[in-house]
């Protein structure tokens, strides 16, 4: 049996035919919607970053996603490597998680990321149809006149020049790809809260907030514990923010504060 490549990316979503046959390593959160955007493609495994894991396993839910279809698949733990950077993840991570096809494999927890991928070039092409999944959701909290509307929106990429003053909760990490500044929130909203991404290593689930404060934009990042990364309602509802910019202080928006109660603070004339 013939081996494969190692690929990394910076998201799921950057995944494509071209990969068919690797293993992908990606800078994505470990969810299900990440998981199914890197899986889909004929791959021999994946690693994503488990984000901290945080409340309800939100961040390495796709490693049990995959085993349904036997693709080995594991996470690096936050702490080690660069959320958002693949190749940084290939080079410094430490896996946290496995899956049971990884672990038929021989791949282990305190592994290298590298070490795993390696072992996972080794294995068949998988190429099973994945089951449908949740996510992807657009919810319009309020949208009331002389107010700026409030959305929900489970990843920061699903915002529309139409979104242009709103205040909006995604529910994306606040790190920027490979650290680098990007076109991501390319409109001026009232202000956008993310989640941290369990923060990691040299803080990078956050670094987009900085980024955010050069538009003086109100942005804050609700810790992974308290509400799940990639469910926007959750972190709007359940969130408790973690790390705000200098823009959301200037308005008293304060880690320990609810997301839902930032939110409100943004609606005052």
């Amino acid at each position: 049996m013939s081996s494969g490549g190692i690929s990394t990316v910076s998201a799921s979503s950057q995944v494509n035919a071209g990969n068919r046959g690797h293993v992908i390593v990606s800078g994505s959160y470990g969810g299900e919607y990440n998981a199914y955007h890197a899986g889909k493609w004929g791959l021999r495994g994946v690693v994503l970053n488990d984000a901290g894991v945080g409340f309800g396993d939100a961040g390495i839910r796709g490693l049990a996603y995959l085993d349904r279809i036997g693709l080995p698949a594991a996470t690096a733990d936050a702490w080690t490597c660069h959320i958002a950077d693949g190749a940084h993840m290939l080079e410094h991570g430490i896996v946290s998680h496995v899956n049971e096809a990884a672990a038929r494999l021989g791949c282990r927890v305190g592994e290298s990321v590298r070490a795993v991928a390696e072992r996972m070039s080794n294995a068949p092409v998988v190429e099973g149809e994945l089951p449908p999944i949740a996510g992807g959701e657009r919810h319009t909290i309020r949208d009331v006149a002389g107010m700026p509307p409030v959305i929900c929106l489970d990843a920061a990429p699903m915002l529309v020049p139409a979104d242009a003053g709103a205040i909006a909760v995604t529910g994306s990490h606040a790190a920027l790809f490979r650290g680098q500044p990007d076109n991501v929130i390319s409109i001026d909203l009232t202000g956008i809260f993310f989640s941290d991404g369990g923060m990691g290593m040299d803080g990078a689930g956050i670094t987009r907030l900085a980024d955010l404060d050069k538009r003086g934009m109100p942005a804050g990042a609700a810790a992974a514990a308290s509400a799940s990364i990639g469910n926007s309602r959750s972190i709007y509802e359940r969130g408790v923010l973690s790390n705000v910019n200098e823009a959301a202080r200037r308005l008293g928006i304060v880690p320990g504060m609810r997301v839902a109660e930032a939110v409100e603070r943004l609606s005052r004339p």
